[in-house]
């Protein structure tokens, strides 16, 4: 929220939809305890939900809980029968050090491990996208997502019949437009030429 507005985004908080929404929301669809496997400032999103006891596993991006002894304790609590909801599934994101794993690959190892399947609730599942649609009172075809991932950002939105903007900055890497098929709708060089081009060609 401080970073949009920073950015001098005139933004409150009831317009944003991001994945810990959709975890929450799920959690309390299902009625569970979560292990909550996430960062310690995502906590704050999870006010109010019963934690003790947990019989279900929520993972999302949390490098200082991706340790052997927590990953076991969630590993085990999915051999008894706890649903994996995993926040997002992205491969890597950007730090100011350079690349590093994201969730991906521990929600991987757990469903590897166990034999079971996570609910995405985040990127690139076309029920994030389709959520975060539903508030606005616009179809799919009237929307267009910008983002850096290629495959979670655009391709998911592409797939739920959104255009998709992919901007060379944080996590892109060369070619990464051409990982993709259909191809994004298009290609920038930053998040300000996504906007001219909205601005310009689709309003």
């Amino acid at each position: 929220m401080e970073r949009l507005k920073k950015l001098e985004f005139d933004i409150s908080e009831d317009e944003i939809f991001t994945s810990l929404t959709a975890a929450r929301n799920l959690v309390e669809q299902k009625q569970v305890r979560p292990m909550l496997l996430v960062d310690d400032r995502a906590l704050p999103d999870f006010k109010g939900i019963q934690t003790s006891d947990p019989n279900a596993v929520v993972i999302g991006l949390a490098p200082e809980h991706f340790h052997y002894q927590i990953l076991n304790q969630a590993f085990r609590l999915l051999l008894d029968g706890a649903p994996l909801i995993a926040i997002h599934k992205a491969r890597y994101y950007k730090r100011k050090d350079g690349l590093a794993l994201g969730p991906g690959p521990f929600v991987t190892a757990l469903e590897f491990a166990t034999d079971t399947k996570a609910t995405v609730v985040g990127k690139p599942a076309q029920t994030f996208f389709l959520e975060a649609l539903r508030g606005t009172g616009c179809e799919p075809e009237e929307a267009v997502m910008i983002g850096d991932d290629c495959r979670d950002d655009v391709g998911g939105a592409q797939n739920v019949g959104m255009r998709g903007i992919l901007v060379k900055t944080g996590k892109y890497r060369a070619a990464d437009e051409e990982k993709i098929n259909p191809a994004p709708y298009l290609t920038c060089e930053s998040f300000p030429h996504a906007v001219d081009h909205i601005l310009q060609h689709l309003l």
